[in-house]
């Protein structure tokens, strides 16, 4: 592996683990003061900062609102955390807030981006937009590719995910199946529509657009989970996306290598990213011994790029 990407819980862990005080979300001092020291850690192993990520929840708030204000304090915070970690990227995931508290009109979120770009941009910072298919206004690729289409900033593109995509488009963690079952032309429908979505990505996105992609399979649960959001708000997808998410070839069923495939027929080469959150089966947790977990994903990597090129 040559990057990692660093998720802001684990640098607010890591922040408080070296603190005689409990740091704050908003401690930006403390937390850029943890990144550089995470940032001397990847130097002496090899690696970079591939992206600062998930940047949540920026897009839709009315201008002068409380939502606005922290999105701003937010946003100014983390352009402080990329300089701190080295990073060039920031990755922002299509917003989860309700539609009730928002504003999701084309328009209105891509004005949003344009202004996280621009604060981005004296930086040479770059924003990675990623659907989240338990999105309110964009769960699919297509919805954010055409949201960055339209923003139309030259540090603005995609990150994809074959656990987002897949998830957004075929498959359902509240079915027995698995499988989206209210699809008009039934499963023989929903898998011509999901083929033809992954030849119009092949077809349609720009490869110097996809700035990196995911790559993580899903389980098929036992138990369907429950349709709606929980106490917390969070919808069904997005708790099946934080628990249920093992690498691939490792007991999922998404078709991951058809989305691998779909991307690197753009022509992208570029960053491959295992992204893995993985409960078990169960979505309660699991040991893991780090040394082995990262042989057995880059074993995963090479066989996922071994069954794309066989097409």
């Amino acid at each position: 592996f040559d990057a990692i990407e660093l998720g802001f819980p684990d640098l607010l862990s890591f922040a408080n683990s070296r603190s005689d005080k409990e740091v704050a979300n908003y401690d930006y001092d403390e937390l850029c003061e943890a990144g550089e020291e995470i940032r001397k850690l990847c130097a002496k192993l090899g690696l970079k900062v591939l992206v600062l990520q998930p940047f949540a929840n920026w897009e839709g708030w009315a201008d002068g609102s409380e939502g606005r204000k922290d999105a701003g304090r937010r946003a100014e915070g983390w352009v402080r955390i990329m300089k701190a970690v080295g990073t060039d990227m920031l990755q922002v995931g299509s917003s989860d807030s309700p539609a009730s508290k928002i504003n999701t009109s084309h328009s209105h979120v891509v004005a949003n981006l344009r202004n996280l770009a621009d604060l981005l941009a004296p930086h040479s910072y770059r924003l990675a937009y990623e659907n989240w298919c338990w999105s309110t206004h964009a769960p699919t690729w297509k919805s954010v590719w055409k949201i960055v289409k339209a923003v139309d900033r030259p540090n603005v593109g995609l990150c994809l995910d074959t656990f987002q995509t897949a998830g957004s488009e075929w498959a359902d963690p509240t079915t027995a199946s698995g499988l989206i079952e209210d699809h008009p032309g039934g499963t023989e429908g929903l898998e011509r529509d999901f083929r033809n979505s992954l030849q119009e990505l092949a077809r349609e996105v720009p490869k110097e657009k996809i700035y990196f992609l995911q790559i993580s399979d899903a389980y098929k649960l036992e138990r369907p989970l429950s349709k709606g959001a929980d106490d917390s708000g969070l919808r069904s997808r997005g708790r099946w996306s934080h628990d249920y998410r093992p690498m691939p070839f490792d007991g999922g069923y998404l078709p991951v290598v058809d989305v691998a495939r779909a991307v690197l027929k753009t022509g992208f080469r570029g960053w491959f990213s295992m992204e893995i959150f993985d409960g078990g089966r169960d979505g309660r947790g699991k040991e893991y011994d780090l040394g082995e977990f990262a042989k057995k994903a880059m074993e995963s990597h090479k066989r996922l790029l071994e069954e794309c090129a066989e097409d």
